[in-house]
């Protein structure tokens, strides 16, 4: 049993015993930026993608409907996707009930949104592109700069060979055929300031989203994106000139690129031959840190200390299989629900749309059964892959709703069953009092949502079956989920919000979940909002 295990429980009981440092209050004045910045590198803009067709979001919600073309990406699909997942798209004014609100109109206090959502608002993931000589741009090593849209070149030269040698010779085939790849790493310290030891919990479910984003843009072009979890995470950090105890490498996202013949390059053109000889080419462009104090969590560094360990000791595929979700027992009170269907939505605006609803609910206009079949049956879809369930089909995620205001569903607790596509009760009679006692924060009136769903993940199973580096795959898990859920309420039009925030333990005393191991990780409130807000026309995309 080794540390990531003791976290979990730690993560679990967090709401009844806080963890170290308990006295710790951020320095806000001294927060870090939302990005990182490398000053005196050059910078080439990217094309925003506005000239592609409209994709359908449906395609990438409901992924088991969805077939990849033979193509792969080019310049202006890698450019879009990357410009709606992770770009700034527009500057959040809204009037809601967070707590950030009286900063809002302040430019240095702007909130920013984006296609993906980030815990806390703070987006600690850098996307970092290896790119070889099939690509558009000259080989090297690029940061995708946010604020500009654009990527800035850290080093010159193919590294693609060294990235796939880190990957393995065991790595799934479509990362040892190609010369394009996305790493995403993370800062620490861009989370850990405001919320300390938690903090490796929120990143973990960060990466989540972002990949999730991507595997739903890329589906719904037709195209296909999946992440390598397991690699040489050490020499992956040497590649790109930073500390693994500040900035942790959690993912490697191949790209199949389009040109000649079937989108693949051919593993001789990629350079399989040896290419260890001499050490390492590295980024010598350094991140400029803005806070003046950076403090290591004793906690993160023994979490990243653990996930590393093992690093590049691929679980088998079918690995996960113990600690896949438990069935939905047959028998018991059922409520059936319409078949999923969504509408005819573009991908890009889905993403534009998705914000987070922060006390607009509106308990007198009641979510449709429909609309709650669909948003559960994308998020009972949703897989965050990776080598141990290479086709995504292995179901990790159990879905709960707790049912305030839902037509023709009486209140209650209920558990989604996606075999049968109907809803078994839980708990019977109104939830909204408990809901709203197991939350930490003021920004949600949770009875006012339609309803709240609740996704659990077999955390310790998780554990027990690849070992520590699963915690990053559970929590992941868990982000995708969200994503998913934030991306299919904005396709219904649907107000929305995830949180992070309550007493985990108490959702598992009502729920019966002792012993399971099912570790309730978010809630997920959903419903319409209040129609004619206060807002602003805040677009810059």
């Amino acid at each position: 049993m080794g540390y990531a295990h003791e976290y979990a429980d730690a993560v679990l009981y967090r709401g009844r015993v806080p963890m170290e440092p308990a006295d710790f209050v951020p320095d806000w004045p001294d927060g870090p930026r939302r990005g990182k910045f490398y000053p005196g590198v050059e910078s080439y803009a990217l094309p925003d993608g506005d000239d592609l067709p409209d994709a359908p979001a449906w395609a990438g919600l409901l992924p088991r409907s969805a077939h990849p073309s033979p193509g792969g990406f080019t310049l202006p699909l890698l450019s879009a996707m990357l410009k709606d997942s992770y770009g700034l798209t527009g500057r959040r004014l809204g009037i809601q009930a967070n707590s950030d609100l009286s900063g809002l109109p302040f430019y240095t206090h702007a909130n920013w949104s984006r296609g993906t959502a980030g815990g806390g608002g703070l987006y600690p993931v850098g996307v970092y592109w290896a790119s070889g000589p099939s690509g558009p741009l000259t080989p090297g090593i690029h940061y995708y700069d946010v604020q500009r849209h654009a990527v800035q070149r850290l080093s010159t030269g193919d590294v693609t060979a060294r990235v796939r040698e880190a990957l393995g010779p065991d790595a799934p085939a479509e990362a040892l055929e190609t010369d394009q790849y996305l790493i995403l790493g993370v800062k620490y310290w861009q989370t850990a300031f405001k919320y300390n030891s938690f903090g490796y919990h929120v990143v973990c479910t960060d990466v989540g989203t972002l990949a999730q984003t991507w595997r739903i843009w890329a589906a719904a072009h037709g195209l296909r994106t999946a992440p390598v979890l397991w690699f040489d995470e050490p020499r992956l950090n040497g590649l790109l000139g930073t500390v693994g105890e500040e900035e942790g490498v959690f993912a490697v996202v191949p790209l199949r690129w389009d040109g000649d013949g079937d989108g693949t390059v051919p593993r001789t053109a990629v350079g399989d031959q040896a290419v260890a000889d001499g050490p390492d080419p590295a980024v010598r462009h350094r991140d400029v840190e803005r806070s003046r104090t950076v403090i290591e969590f004793p906690t993160v560094l023994s979490m990243h200390a653990a996930t590393v360990a093992g690093a590049a000791d691929r679980p088998a595929p079918g690995a996960l299989a113990p600690a896949a979700a438990r069935p939905v027992p047959a028998g018991g009170t059922r409520v059936p629900l319409p078949a999923p269907d969504f509408p005819e939505v573009p991908v890009r605006r889905v993403l534009r749309g998705r914000r987070s609803s922060f006390g607009r609910f509106d308990a007198a206009d009641p979510v449709t059964p429909g609309q709650l079949s669909s948003v559960l049956a994308a998020c009972a879809a949703t897989s965050f892959g990776g080598e141990a369930d290479p086709d995504g089909t292995l179901r990790q995620v159990r879905l709960y709703a707790f049912v305030n205001h839902v037509q023709d569903i009486a209140p209650g607790a209920y558990v989604y069953d996606p075999d049968a596509g109907d809803l078994a009760l839980v708990v019977p009679g109104p939830q909204g009092a408990f809901l709203q006692e197991n939350y930490f924060l003021a920004n949600y009136n949770l009875e006012q949502a339609g309803v709240v769903l609740v996704p659990t993940v077999r955390t310790k199973a998780v554990l027990d079956a690849v070992g520590d580096r699963g915690y990053r795959l559970a929590v992941g898990t868990a982000g995708a989920v969200a994503q998913t859920f934030y991306l299919a309420a904005s396709a219904l039009s649907l107000g929305a919000g995830v949180a992070l925030g309550f007493d985990n333990v108490s959702f598992v005393e009502r729920l019966g979940l002792e012993g399971t191991a099912e570790a309730p990780l978010l809630i997920m409130p959903l419903g319409n909002e209040r129609p004619g807000p206060a807002d602003f026309r805040h677009e810059i995309a």
